[in-house]
């Protein structure tokens, strides 16, 4: 995911209709506390760098076992094989 100066205009709750992801084409429905155009840039690498930071835990929410799967191995297995089971899958996307 790419964010934009608009994803970042978002977050202030404010009224505004944006053209192009242009800063100069905002139009504001309420002028009071106009983020600048420097806020809009660093909320939106702010918002990026969480966004890559968290990219091994997409990966691994896709890779694990779905729960039934983890609660049929934790019956027929027991913990230790469900442990086991879930170590993979930390183990191929490891935190940064």
């Amino acid at each position: 995911m790419k964010y934009t100066i608009t994803d970042a205009l978002k977050t202030t709750g404010k009224s505004f209709y944006i053209k192009n992801n242009d800063y100069n084409e905002i139009k504001w429905g309420d002028k009071s506390e106009i983020p600048t155009l420097k806020w809009c840039e660093d909320k939106r690498d702010e918002m990026q760098k969480d966004w890559d930071s968290k990219e091994y835990q997409r990966d691994r929410a896709s890779a694990f076992p779905s729960w039934q799967d983890q609660m049929d191995l934790l019956y027929h297995g027991g913990l230790d094989a469900l442990k086991a089971e879930l170590k993979k899958t930390k183990d191929a996307y490891p935190k940064p």
